[in-house]
């Protein structure tokens, strides 16, 4: 095969259709868009115009509340830190925090915080420093011998 014979697949490409091209094309004059009026210009579309009747967005009533400043938190599983550990890009000496976390590759930016989870298992010793913590992670993470340091807010 060389470029040259090179094909589309039959019936893939089709023709362009003429608009405006006289009566006798089927579609001449209005090129199929009717007569007059807003529709049968370029670049106008209507939506949610229901004929006058009252739109359905507005029909509907409002509920609920768009919080513009959530707390999103970054969640981290322990099964994923020991296989950083294992792996050597987190370091079993030193404290697992934010920054660690960040240079071990496990997300770009913190958000709100980190938060603690337990899924997998932990087997390394670790000093653990995050924002939030579930009660199951506290749990593993002691029960590794490790410590785990949350702010003054959540330890209490």
């Amino acid at each position: 095969m060389k470029l040259n014979e090179l094909r589309d697949n039959a019936g893939a490409a089709r023709k362009k259709k003429r608009l405006g091209r006289g009566i006798g094309s089927g579609k001449g004059k209005t090129s199929g868009k009717g007569v007059k009026g807003q529709k049968a210009r370029t670049g106008i579309a209507v939506h949610g115009f229901e004929g006058g009747q009252m739109p359905i967005y507005r029909r509907l009533p409002k509920r609920g509340f768009n919080n513009p400043f959530p707390t999103e938190y970054v969640a981290v599983n322990l099964g994923a830190v020991q296989k950083a550990v294992e792996a050597g890009r987190l370091d079993a000496a030193k404290p697992v925090n934010a920054e660690a976390l960040i240079a071990a590759g496990f997300f770009k930016d913190v958000k709100s915080g980190v938060k603690l989870l337990a899924k997998g298992e932990l087997k390394t010793k670790l000093t653990i420093e995050v924002t939030k913590a579930s009660e199951a992670a506290k749990a593993a993470v002691e029960k590794s011998g490790g410590k785990l340091v949350l702010p003054e807010a959540q330890a209490a």
